[in-house]
């Protein structure tokens, strides 16, 4: 078996609307998501033994956890799913963690992927997608890796197109933030539907609920947002799930790597990623 690599891209929420909250503790939204052309890359090749290794600029968040999500993946398929050979894996962590853009679903994602080939199952076979939603539930949506307007916990989905290649920065201010402090701190008012139809049109239309609780706990999130507001060319500028990282989407590439080189100059501290929507 030759070593397979797996792209594990950036996922941002365009738009993401908080409804009720289910009897089984999780809240009903309504989000429409794209992932970026950028993200974490796992490599997974035949080994005498299972091992595991983090590499990347943001490995050291990651040193010492229990039980990596790529882990979890790759258990969860060989008990639901298949055996599974020996396997070095090497996860090359890009994106921050706890930073409101899928990195830990979208490696896990990735895992499953790269199982289901080494294994000979169909990216489609149902028994993929539910081995995917009982890890978490971003992790459906990382499976497929497209554009999709989600619903329920978010993993019911309808894919859309018309967004691929539309320049996108990201930017981290270096804050950790957890996705339970921030529902825990959403104030609980369902502000209305996320629209349909047209997804540029939705995603300007559309808010983002946890915003203001995630600025309540990470006030530097502000300071990101005013920044990227003020950016020559920024179409949309919006915090990504529960923070703390933000986007900004632009008209132009020019724009955009404009934006970040002024921001690498001015605030050297924060991370920025440069890309576009795939």
């Amino acid at each position: 078996m030759a070593a397979i690599v797996e792209a594990a891209p950036a996922k941002i929420n365009l738009a993401l609307h908080v409804r009720r909250r289910r009897p089984d503790g999780y809240h009903d939204i309504e989000t429409l998501f794209a992932f970026l052309a950028d993200g974490d890359v796992l490599s997974v090749a035949p080994a005498a033994s299972d091992g595991f290794a983090v590499t990347g600029p943001f490995a050291p968040a990651l040193a010492g956890e229990g039980n990596n999500l790529v882990l979890a993946a790759r258990d969860a398929f060989a008990r639901a799913i298949a055996p599974l050979p020996p396997l070095a894996i090497t996860l090359d962590k890009r994106l921050p963690v706890a930073s409101g853009i899928g990195g830990g679903s979208a490696d896990a994602a990735a895992m499953l992927r790269a199982a289901a080939r080494i294994a000979g199952i169909a990216g489609d076979d149902p028994r993929l997608a539910a081995c995917a939603a009982a890890l978490g539930a971003d992790v459906p949506a990382c499976l497929h890796g497209c554009t999709a307007f989600g619903r329920g916990t978010g993993g019911e989905l309808a894919f859309v197109e018309g967004l691929a290649g539309i320049p996108v920065l990201l930017v981290n201010p270096g804050v950790a933030v957890s996705t339970a402090a921030v529902f825990r701190a959403w104030d609980g008012i369902d502000r209305g539907p996320l629209g349909s139809g047209d997804p540029l049109a939705v995603t300007q239309g559309g808010r983002n609920d946890l915003e203001a609780a995630a600025r309540r706990i990470a006030p530097d999130i502000d300071a990101v947002l005013a920044c990227l507001g003020e950016a020559a060319g920024a179409r949309l500028v919006r915090m990504s799930g529960s923070g703390a990282t933000c986007f900004a989407l632009f008209g132009s590439v020019a724009e955009r790597s404009a934006a970040a080189a002024a921001l690498r100059a001015s605030r050297p501290d924060w991370w920025l990623l440069e890309s576009t929507l795939a």
